[in-house]
């Protein structure tokens, strides 16, 4: 009798102390979705490549992680520049999220928005690629967020209702829908113009009432946005900041995730990252013939700088350029600086 009670409380203390281990990876439980926050969907690239990610994840996990993407800043009532913040607090699971939406919070992210920084696509894989971009994903992966890969959006080029612009001149009091970044403000009153914040979902119906006169995006928005049918018929390719995008997760998200499915997020978030790239950089780009030939068929005036017209938005823009290195942090701008002269 005796030995048979022991056994028994032999037995019942493995089973409890088996309880009390952690579940091994391929039976951790996971939401049921997770959820991704984006301004834009599809057919934008930036949508495409969200989805893009949510497939890749959904196929490697078999169907464990699924991840919904959520467009137009819908998961903080269309305010953009609250992504990061809701990130931080778990209330988004994942985002992939501009660089230029999450600088309110991230003060170093306004790197990218330095006027005229980045020339071409080599300097921006340049400053993302080297120690500017190390040193920019560990500031923001002190903040409770988890960067994962870096993604594109495109150079942004100007538009407006009223007429051709060439010279900083003929900005001058043209009232431009910027996004909620002071830098973006300062930039353009720089140039002359009544810059006025507000989110992409109260872009579109200011540009159509005439509440705006004009905008800045990369060309694939333009255009899937049809913003020729809101007015927007001067267009000046000045490709004056790019817009860098970053695929994430939240910190207190990515800690219930096993180390295996960890490695799983990260490589399909680079995957989809060179993914958003390649949308940006050869589909409707300035650099493509077709593409500016189709959208001048829509009636568009598409003005190219000379360079000597492009150094004269520059140097009027050069105090602002000089104010937010200071602000930012000289020597990250420096590292980023270096990466463009040196760029291949």
């Amino acid at each position: 009798m005796t030995k048979r009670l022991l056994a028994a409380l032999a037995l019942g203390a493995a089973i409890a102390s088996t309880a009390l281990l952690p579940p091994p990876a391929a039976a951790q439980t996971y939401k049921p979705e997770y959820k991704v926050s984006t301004v834009l969907g599809a057919p934008f690239p930036w949508g495409v490549s969200a989805q893009r990610w949510a497939d890749l994840v959904k196929e490697r996990s078999q169907g464990r992680i699924n991840l919904k993407v959520y467009p137009g800043a819908q998961l903080v009532g269309g305010d953009q520049t609250k992504e990061f913040t809701a990130m931080r607090q778990g209330v988004i699971d994942m985002a992939v999220g501009s660089t230029i939406n999450w600088s309110p919070q991230v003060a170093e992210l306004n790197l990218f928005a330095l006027p005229f920084l980045m020339p071409d696509h080599a300097a921006i894989d340049a400053i993302t690629g080297g120690e500017a971009g190390k040193k920019l994903f560990d500031v923001v992966g002190a903040k409770d967020v988890v960067p994962l890969a870096w993604g594109e959006n495109g150079f942004r080029e100007l538009s407006n209702s009223k007429r051709d612009v060439r010279t900083p001149a003929d900005l001058k009091g043209l009232k431009i829908r910027v996004v909620g970044s002071p830098l973006f403000n300062e930039t353009f009153t720089a140039l002359g113009a009544n810059p006025t914040q507000m989110s992409w979902a109260d872009a579109q119906p200011a540009l159509s009432t005439g509440a705006v006169d004009g905008q800045e995006n990369p060309l694939a928005v333009y255009v899937a946005a049809k913003l020729n049918t809101v007015g927007q018929k001067h267009l000046t390719l000045w490709g004056y900041v790019a817009d860098p995008l970053i695929f994430a997760v939240s910190k207190p998200v990515w800690d219930t995730f096993s180390a295996e499915d960890q490695k799983l997020l990260r490589e399909t978030a680079l995957e989809a990252g060179a993914y958003s790239k390649q949308l940006a950089r050869t589909g409707i780009t300035e650099t493509d013939p077709a593409t500016l030939k189709a959208i001048e068929a829509l009636g568009v005036t598409v003005i190219r700088l000379t360079p000597a017209e492009q150094k004269a938005f520059q140097d009027a823009t050069k105090a602002v350029y000089d104010k937010w290195k200071a602000r930012i942090g000289a020597p990250l701008v420096d590292a980023a600086e270096k990466a463009v002269a040196a760029r291949k």
